[in-house]
């Protein structure tokens, strides 16, 4: 990761910190009578701590949510094979390998280091792609180890998650808070509805161009932008008819490709880059 990359995360989260502890504040004055201190020294003890456990327990937490199954050689060879093919390319240690038990042709890397990594695939992708197209996403997740993108992008879902949990919390005190003023209901649901938008905008700045960059320095592992390319339409077709239906929407930047149901304004608010400008730029490239 370059120096201007390093800077921009490291400001990227300490927004997703300020707005966490913000969001504490407010909560310390609209239900707490006004303990403002007291509550965001709560609230920013919490965010240090979420920090903590998904710095160590990021893939764990990952890997539940979407029930995927940690798979050795003698279950899936040929996914070991062609992961340790693209280990020995990109110089990296050889990740854990899991399965996601769905039909949506998605995979995703997640772990704290090269040395703590997985790659998990689901059922729909192996059954969708063939053996070059597989090994063209697999490159890209590889890509994403080797820059280490996936502990990014997994501590900024796990705070995303953790400011849209609380935000809910807002919403039902505002609507089930018995006696509360009109005034504090009113500014409880302003928290409730902005505040996990401010989270997914910060999730987009973080994960859309890593997604580039993973794209092109795949296809620089394998050789072949072609077979990622190919792979990209069959995901992007497929997975439109086959949307997930399990797991935490804010782990989504993670997967190669968006796994949720195509809503309004979700090109405008996509963690992912439109999937026409990343295979255009597969298709250009010539190594």
């Amino acid at each position: 990761m370059n120096t201007s990359r390093s800077i921009k995360v490291f400001l990227l989260f300490s927004l997703f910190i300020m707005i966490f502890a913000g969001i504490g504040a407010l909560v310390g004055q609209l239900i707490f009578n006004g303990a403002i201190i007291p509550t965001l020294v709560i609230f920013l003890f919490i965010a240090g701590a979420i920090n903590l456990i998904s710095y160590f327990f990021c893939h764990k937490i990952v890997l539940r949510a979407y029930r995927a199954r940690i798979v050795n050689e003698n279950e899936a060879p040929q996914l070991h094979g062609i992961v340790r093919d693209l280990s020995l390319r990109a110089s990296l240690p050889m990740p854990q390998i899991a399965i996601i038990p769905e039909i949506n042709p998605n995979a995703f890397a997640t772990g704290r280091n090269p040395d703590n990594s997985v790659v998990a695939v689901t059922d729909g992708l192996l059954r969708t792609l063939d053996s070059d197209e597989l090994k063209g996403v697999l490159a890209h997740e590889m890509a994403h180890i080797k820059n280490r993108d996936m502990l990014v992008m997994s501590l900024a879902a796990t705070l995303a998650s953790a400011i849209s949990f609380i935000a809910h919390l807002a919403f039902f005190r505002a609507i089930f808070g018995g006696r509360d003023d009109g005034g504090n209901a009113i500014a409880l649901i302003f928290i409730a509805v902005t505040a996990p938008i401010a989270a997914m905008l910060i999730q987009l700045a973080i994960s859309r161009s890593r997604e580039y960059s993973a794209d092109a320095e795949g296809a620089r592992i394998t050789g072949d932008p072609k077979n990622l390319a190919k792979a990209l339409k069959k995901i992007s077709t497929i997975g439109k008819r086959n949307p997930m239906k399990q797991g935490n929407p804010s782990y989504s930047p993670l997967f190669i490709s968006n796994p949720l149901k195509k809503r309004v304004f979700s090109s405008l608010f996509s963690t992912h880059p439109p999937m026409e400008e990343r295979i255009r730029r597969l298709e250009n490239l010539h190594y």
